[in-house]
Protein backbone atom coordinates (compact mmCIF):
# COMPACT_ATOMS: atom_id res chain seq x y z
CA UNK A 1 0.00 0.00 0.00
CA UNK A 2 1.33 3.65 -0.83
CA UNK A 3 3.00 5.05 1.96
CA UNK A 4 1.15 8.63 1.51
CA UNK A 5 -2.32 8.42 2.47
CA UNK A 6 -5.14 10.91 1.73
CA UNK A 7 -4.68 13.96 3.65
CA UNK A 8 -0.59 13.74 3.19
CA UNK A 9 1.37 16.45 1.41
CA UNK A 10 2.92 15.79 -1.72
CA UNK A 11 6.70 15.09 -1.72
CA UNK A 12 8.78 17.63 -3.58
CA UNK A 13 10.47 16.24 -7.01
CA UNK A 14 12.07 16.90 -9.73
CA UNK A 15 12.15 14.79 -12.99
CA UNK A 16 13.16 15.28 -16.68
CA UNK A 17 10.34 14.96 -19.52
CA UNK A 18 10.60 13.48 -22.62
CA UNK A 19 10.93 16.65 -24.23
CA UNK A 20 14.45 17.01 -22.75
CA UNK A 21 12.61 19.53 -19.45
CA UNK A 22 13.07 19.40 -16.06
CA UNK A 23 9.79 18.91 -14.42
CA UNK A 24 9.21 19.96 -10.87
CA UNK A 25 6.28 20.15 -8.10
CA UNK A 26 6.68 23.49 -7.09
CA UNK A 27 5.57 24.14 -10.84
CA UNK A 28 2.05 22.89 -10.23
CA UNK A 29 1.78 24.51 -7.19
CA UNK A 30 -1.24 26.74 -8.62
CA UNK A 31 -3.09 23.93 -10.39
CA UNK A 32 -6.03 23.38 -9.18
CA UNK A 33 -5.82 19.81 -9.25
CA UNK A 34 -2.38 17.88 -9.58
CA UNK A 35 -2.77 14.17 -10.80
CA UNK A 36 0.45 11.78 -11.10
CA UNK A 37 0.12 9.03 -12.19
CA UNK A 38 3.04 6.38 -12.00
CA UNK A 39 3.34 4.76 -15.10
CA UNK A 40 5.30 2.67 -18.21
CA UNK A 41 4.83 1.71 -21.79
CA UNK A 42 4.85 -2.01 -21.59
CA UNK A 43 1.94 -2.76 -18.99
CA UNK A 44 -1.23 -3.68 -20.77
CA UNK A 45 -3.32 -1.63 -17.77
CA UNK A 46 -1.55 1.63 -18.86
CA UNK A 47 -2.21 0.91 -22.62
CA UNK A 48 -5.86 0.71 -21.75
CA UNK A 49 -6.03 3.56 -20.17
CA UNK A 50 -4.18 5.89 -21.78
CA UNK A 51 -6.25 7.24 -23.93
CA UNK A 52 -8.57 8.17 -20.52
CA UNK A 53 -5.58 9.83 -19.48
CA UNK A 54 -5.08 11.89 -22.67
CA UNK A 55 -8.88 12.64 -22.18
CA UNK A 56 -9.11 13.66 -18.93
CA UNK A 57 -5.89 15.97 -19.36
CA UNK A 58 -8.14 17.51 -22.28
CA UNK A 59 -11.17 17.69 -20.84
CA UNK A 60 -9.62 19.54 -17.71
CA UNK A 61 -6.55 21.20 -18.59
CA UNK A 62 -8.54 24.64 -19.96
CA UNK A 63 -9.86 24.30 -15.87
CA UNK A 64 -6.01 24.25 -14.49
CA UNK A 65 -5.87 20.77 -13.99
CA UNK A 66 -2.44 18.91 -14.69
CA UNK A 67 -2.01 15.24 -15.34
CA UNK A 68 1.78 13.92 -14.87
CA UNK A 69 2.58 10.42 -15.94
CA UNK A 70 5.98 9.00 -14.41
CA UNK A 71 7.80 6.01 -15.43
CA UNK A 72 9.92 4.54 -12.55
CA UNK A 73 10.24 0.91 -14.15
CA UNK A 74 13.51 -0.38 -14.29
CA UNK A 75 15.05 0.03 -18.18
CA UNK A 76 17.30 -2.81 -18.14
CA UNK A 77 15.40 -5.36 -16.98
CA UNK A 78 12.64 -4.02 -19.01
CA UNK A 79 14.26 -1.79 -22.22
CA UNK A 80 10.64 -1.39 -23.30
CA UNK A 81 10.34 1.38 -20.64
CA UNK A 82 13.58 2.44 -21.52
CA UNK A 83 13.86 6.97 -21.62
CA UNK A 84 14.30 6.69 -25.83
CA UNK A 85 11.65 4.03 -25.91
CA UNK A 86 9.45 6.38 -23.63
CA UNK A 87 9.97 9.54 -26.22
CA UNK A 88 8.47 7.25 -28.93
CA UNK A 89 5.36 6.34 -26.86
CA UNK A 90 4.71 9.98 -25.97
CA UNK A 91 4.96 10.88 -29.73
CA UNK A 92 3.25 7.89 -30.91
CA UNK A 93 0.13 8.13 -28.64
CA UNK A 94 0.49 12.17 -29.33
CA UNK A 95 0.64 12.62 -24.89
CA UNK A 96 -0.91 15.98 -24.01
CA UNK A 97 0.40 15.99 -20.93
CA UNK A 98 4.35 15.32 -19.53
CA UNK A 99 6.11 12.22 -19.52
CA UNK A 100 8.31 11.83 -17.26
CA UNK A 101 11.43 9.23 -16.12
CA UNK A 102 12.05 8.47 -12.89
CA UNK A 103 15.24 6.69 -12.79
CA UNK A 104 16.67 6.31 -9.59
CA UNK A 105 13.07 5.40 -8.79
CA UNK A 106 13.22 7.78 -5.92
CA UNK A 107 10.10 9.51 -6.16
CA UNK A 108 8.64 6.54 -6.59
CA UNK A 109 9.52 4.77 -3.55
CA UNK A 110 8.99 7.93 -1.66
CA UNK A 111 5.17 8.09 -3.13
CA UNK A 112 5.09 3.95 -2.00
CA UNK A 113 3.69 3.34 -5.96
CA UNK A 114 3.56 -0.09 -6.57
CA UNK A 115 1.51 -0.30 -9.86
CA UNK A 116 1.37 0.88 -13.33
CA UNK A 117 -1.04 3.11 -13.55
CA UNK A 118 -1.59 4.52 -9.76
CA UNK A 119 -3.08 7.93 -9.03
CA UNK A 120 -2.03 10.47 -6.89
CA UNK A 121 -4.29 13.17 -7.17
CA UNK A 122 -3.46 16.25 -5.10
CA UNK A 123 -5.78 19.89 -4.41
CA UNK A 124 -4.69 23.02 -4.83
CA UNK A 125 -2.41 22.84 -1.46
CA UNK A 126 -0.51 19.78 -2.23
CA UNK A 127 -2.96 17.30 -0.24
CA UNK A 128 -3.65 13.88 -1.32
CA UNK A 129 -7.16 13.47 -1.96
CA UNK A 130 -7.33 10.23 -4.11
CA UNK A 131 -4.91 7.96 -4.30
CA UNK A 132 -6.12 4.14 -6.84
CA UNK A 133 -7.04 3.13 -9.85
CA UNK A 134 -8.02 5.94 -12.92
CA UNK A 135 -11.59 4.27 -12.50
CA UNK A 136 -13.33 0.90 -12.10
CA UNK A 137 -13.04 -0.95 -15.85
CA UNK A 138 -9.57 -0.56 -17.63
CA UNK A 139 -10.84 -3.56 -20.34
CA UNK A 140 -13.77 -1.45 -21.48
CA UNK A 141 -14.14 2.52 -21.52
CA UNK A 142 -17.67 1.73 -22.20
CA UNK A 143 -18.63 -0.64 -18.99
CA UNK A 144 -17.04 2.16 -16.28
CA UNK A 145 -19.37 2.68 -14.21
CA UNK A 146 -17.05 4.46 -11.25
CA UNK A 147 -14.83 7.38 -12.76
CA UNK A 148 -12.77 7.86 -9.91
CA UNK A 149 -10.41 10.33 -10.99
CA UNK A 150 -12.59 12.05 -13.10
CA UNK A 151 -15.17 12.23 -10.12
CA UNK A 152 -13.07 13.48 -7.87
CA UNK A 153 -11.65 16.30 -10.00
CA UNK A 154 -15.27 17.60 -10.47
CA UNK A 155 -15.47 17.25 -6.45
CA UNK A 156 -12.32 19.37 -6.32
CA UNK A 157 -13.37 21.86 -8.79
CA UNK A 158 -16.50 22.77 -7.13
CA UNK A 159 -14.77 23.04 -3.86
CA UNK A 160 -16.19 19.50 -2.44
CA UNK A 161 -14.84 16.57 -0.90
CA UNK A 162 -13.83 13.31 -3.78
CA UNK A 163 -16.89 10.78 -3.32
CA UNK A 164 -13.97 8.33 -3.22
CA UNK A 165 -10.82 8.86 -1.30
CA UNK A 166 -8.97 5.82 -1.98
CA UNK A 167 -9.11 2.79 -4.40
CA UNK A 168 -6.90 -0.10 -4.49
CA UNK A 169 -4.54 0.43 -7.61
CA UNK A 170 -5.00 -2.11 -10.48
CA UNK A 171 -1.99 -3.10 -13.02
CA UNK A 172 1.36 -3.77 -13.19
CA UNK A 173 3.85 -4.11 -10.23
CA UNK A 174 6.49 -1.69 -10.76
CA UNK A 175 9.62 -2.71 -11.86
CA UNK A 176 12.28 -2.27 -9.10
CA UNK A 177 16.35 -2.96 -9.84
Amino acid sequence: MALLKPGDKAIPFTLIGVDERHYSLVNYTQSKVLVLIFSCNHCPYVRAWEDRMIKLQADYGKQDVQLLAINANDAVKYPDDSFAKMKQRAYDKDFNFPYLYNEDQQVAREYGAERTPEVFLFDRNGTLRYHGAIDDNYEDATAVKHHYVRDAIEALLHEQEPPITQTAPVGCTIKWR
